[in-house]
């Protein structure tokens, strides 16, 4: 399933532009935030031309006016939480500081269903996303890493060799977790060739 994903995304994540006349696709855009204190990649921001009454901001060597819309490509369907909205309003706080622009709207592509679906950028949306970029500061300064939760989404993620949420389940203690590994290891290095 992951490498569905990975397909998915392999063309997203080229860091290129396609130019058609009144578009512009840039895969792999890197973003950050000096105020949120976050970086990170989208996987395509589309750049709409619009007229010179609409809010736009000016793109290097082209000419004329343009509006950023954000677009993150998802394998499967919507979630039932917040995650992926959480996700997508993130990178929009991004563009908007870098370009300097307010963006109302933006989009996921859902590979199960091959359609776009779009996201209002609203305050609640805003607001949400702040905290938990607040609360992930926190818990990164205090030099706290969040138990892994086990559910059956987790055979499909792309993190699940470094999440490893089983491992929770199975040892009640990093120190005995480490010992059985040290042990592992030090087996396997006695092992004949």
């Amino acid at each position: 399933m992951t490498a569905q994903g990975n397909v998915m995304h392999e063309k997203a994540h080229n860091p290129e532009t396609e130019l058609r006349r009144n578009l512009r696709i840039a895969r792999g855009l890197k973003l950050r935030s000096l105020r949120l204190g976050l970086i990170g990649q989208a996987d395509v921001v589309e750049f709409h031309k619009v007229t010179q009454e609409e809010a736009g901001i000016s793109i290097a060597g082209v000419c004329g006016l343009w509006k950023p819309l954000v677009i993150e490509y998802k394998r499967g369907k919507p979630k039932i939480g917040h995650e992926d909205e959480v996700q997508l309003c993130a990178q929009v706080m991004c563009i908007e500081e870098m370009l300097g622009i307010s963006i109302e709207l933006s989009s996921f592509f859902y590979g199960k269903s091959r359609r776009r679906c779009d996201l209002r950028i609203d305050d609640v949306i805003r607001n949400k996303t702040e905290l938990l970029i607040i609360k992930l500061h926190k818990m990164y300064n205090a030099g706290v890493t969040p138990a892994a939760v086990y559910t059956k989404k987790c055979h499909a993620c792309s993190l699940v060799d470094i999440c490893l949420p089983n491992i929770k389940k199975n040892y009640k203690n990093v120190q005995r977790y480490i010992a059985l590994a040290n042990m592992h290891f030090e087996e396997s290095d006695e092992a004949p060739a």
